[in-house]
């Protein structure tokens, strides 16, 4: 069973730890809806130096966060993205929406 947590490090600073799959997406798009909303107008920075595997639902969610920042005028910036999920955002040709540097990627 998998599972995965978004943890709150103060100053809307967050990080992502566990799997991220078609059953932790969900969840943690639950559990930001309220941490991300509060805000507003924020530059927001989500690490991913904790998770442990991802597949397309992964990156699915980083697109839909990224969907909701732009709505709420925000800004997300991801940090240490797996490899995995970085490459996923290659193929898919969203590379450029999920990655400021290239090189900001862990390797698996």
């Amino acid at each position: 069973m998998s599972s995965a947590n978004l943890e709150a490090l103060g100053g809307e600073r967050y990080r992502v730890s566990g799997v991220l799959d078609a059953r932790t997406a969900p969840l943690l798009l639950e559990q930001s809806d309220e941490r991300f909303s509060s805000a507003q107008g924020a530059s927001i920075h989500v690490d991913f130096d904790q998770v442990t595997d991802s597949d397309s639902a992964g990156l699915a969610l980083l697109l839909e966060w990224l969907r909701i920042a732009r709505q709420r005028q925000q800004t997300l910036h991801f940090a240490n993205l797996p490899a995995q999920l970085a490459a996923l955002a290659r193929i898919s040709e969203v590379e450029e929406l999920v990655l400021e540097d290239p090189n900001s990627c862990k390797d698996s």
